[in-house]
């Protein structure tokens, strides 16, 4: 398992991701996704949309704005529930996650009899810190635990002094709820049936360190999959949507299944809405860490939303002309914890070399293209032609700078599955070295099947 340090160095070094605002000092918990960035999350995006939107029937998509009328949250409980426990070291007044702390010092003292910090509450949080004389990780003490709201308040008006408070969105999947009538009213969509959505979300955060998997901007892929109780076993539908979520990280992204676990939450832990939830998790170097959550809300959001908007939110049922509020099983999963899971997954070290094992589905680059050496233009003309004509099926890259070693090793870190150079043989026999990246081995291929042989490959 690669160490963060690692994954943070290649992402830079590469251009998957860089610390946003740089030139100015930085900004905490705030990144920025660089060339390879862009296309790997774009990948992650593509594959989870079609998978869980295109190729199924019972599924729609929905994309609802950042900014929703400010009763949403309300409803939703997220303006007096939504908080983590913040701590704040007394001498630098540096600020942090309780519970987290609270978990660093449990994982080092193993001896301790066992505690489940998700179920605990702010006051038996500092009984602890204070009976384990807990300290902030300067050494310095720590204040008691307090609420920190996790929503992002905003304002809206053109006029001085008459705006009125509004929120960024903390989760997309109240834009979901609350488009449940017009999604109804203006489709043929029949129970069972889900709404997906991929988009931005926004949470201040306290916990810094921990690269991509934590920030205050961030971006989801939710589902709200609603059903009769009446007619869907609500345990059966649960089961369902772990094994397709399953199914999804270790197939879809390749991801080894070794270094995943489902966690399910305990009474105290779930959301007061939920009857049950699970967590997919999966083993970063810093520990066991929430990809994907699958949560059974029963009917409790569509129930507050009608209650707050005074709207009629029931389904009519076209068979029985029954009326009923339909429950729910929400898959919720953060893209950019995808993204972290996946470079750390496909991440390998070897003595000569640095690699990125990643499926050809997900490479930023599929394929490099070289010409032998760059200051020959035969070869140049002969690789630009071959680079142009794989560019209509595949994501291409071009590299002329260095030796062809180094080009390599540099597409290797980039996690491109195959290289194909144009020596001065193929102006004669027509055909290019193929290098596959996992094996280093070479082959030599003819230029007219090239495109069917990378269609061919994993």
């Amino acid at each position: 398992m690669p160490k963060l340090e690692e994954i943070v160095a290649l992402c830079k070094r590469r251009g998957f991701v860089y610390p946003s605002s740089e030139i100015y000092g930085g900004l905490a918990n705030a990144y920025d996704y660089g060339p390879l960035g862009v296309e790997l999350l774009r990948k992650i995006k593509e594959l989870w949309w079609k998978r869980f939107i295109s190729q199924r029937a019972d599924m729609v998509g929905l994309d609802s704005q950042i900014i929703l009328h400010p009763k949403t949250w309300e409803a939703s409980g997220h303006v007096t529930a939504f908080f983590d426990p913040l701590v704040e070291d007394k001498i630098s007044h540096q600020r942090y996650r309780a519970d987290h702390l609270l978990e660093a010092w449990l994982q080092k003292h193993p001896q301790t009899p066992a505690i489940v910090v998700e179920d605990l509450s702010l006051e038996e949080m500092q009984q602890l810190i204070k009976k384990f004389k807990i300290k902030s990780p300067q050494g310095n003490e720590l204040t008691e635990p307090k609420k920190f709201d996790l929503l992002f308040e905003t304002s809206l008006g053109i006029i001085a002094g008459q705006k009125s408070s509004a929120y960024l969105r903390g989760e997309t999947a109240q834009g979901i709820f609350s488009n449940f009538k017009q999604i109804t009213d203006s489709t043929r969509v029949k129970l069972p049936f889900g709404v997906g959505q991929i988009g931005k979300s926004f949470r201040n955060e306290i916990t810094t360190g921990q690269f991509v998997f934590r920030t205050f901007e961030f971006e989801q892929a939710e589902i709200e999959y609603f059903f009769d109780p009446e007619q869907s076993n609500w345990q059966k539908l649960l089961k369902t949507w772990q094994q397709q979520m399953w199914d999804f990280v270790t197939k879809d992204l390749g991801v080894r299944a070794e270094n995943l676990r489902w966690r399910r939450h305990t009474d105290k832990e779930r959301s007061h809405y939920s009857q049950d939830t699970y967590d997919l998790e999966y083993h970063f170097s810093f520990g066991w860490k929430e990809l994907w959550g699958v949560a059974y809300r029963t009917d409790y959001d569509l129930k507050q939303h009608q209650k707050f908007s005074g709207v009629n939110l029931n389904y009519k049922d076209p068979q029985t002309n029954r009326e009923f509020i339909p429950h729910v099983i929400e898959p919720a999963v953060g893209i950019n914890r995808l993204f972290l899971m996946i470079l750390t997954d496909s991440y390998r070290q070897e003595p000569e070399r640095i690699s990125l094992k990643l499926p050809q589905a997900l490479a930023p680059y599929q394929i490099a293209v070289f010409p032998l050496l760059a200051n020959k233009p035969e070869l140049v003309s002969k690789a630009k032609q071959i680079y142009t004509e794989l560019q209509s099926d595949f994501t291409v890259y071009w590299d002329d700078r260095g030796n062809i070693g180094k080009r390599y090793r540099y597409q290797d870190e980039m996690g491109t599955p195959f290289c194909v150079t144009v020596d001065f043989d193929s102006l004669e026999d027509q055909a290019v070295t193929v290098r596959e990246r996992d094996s280093m081995k070479q082959e030599r291929i003819a230029i007219s099947k090239l495109k069917s042989y990378f269609q061919k490959q994993p």
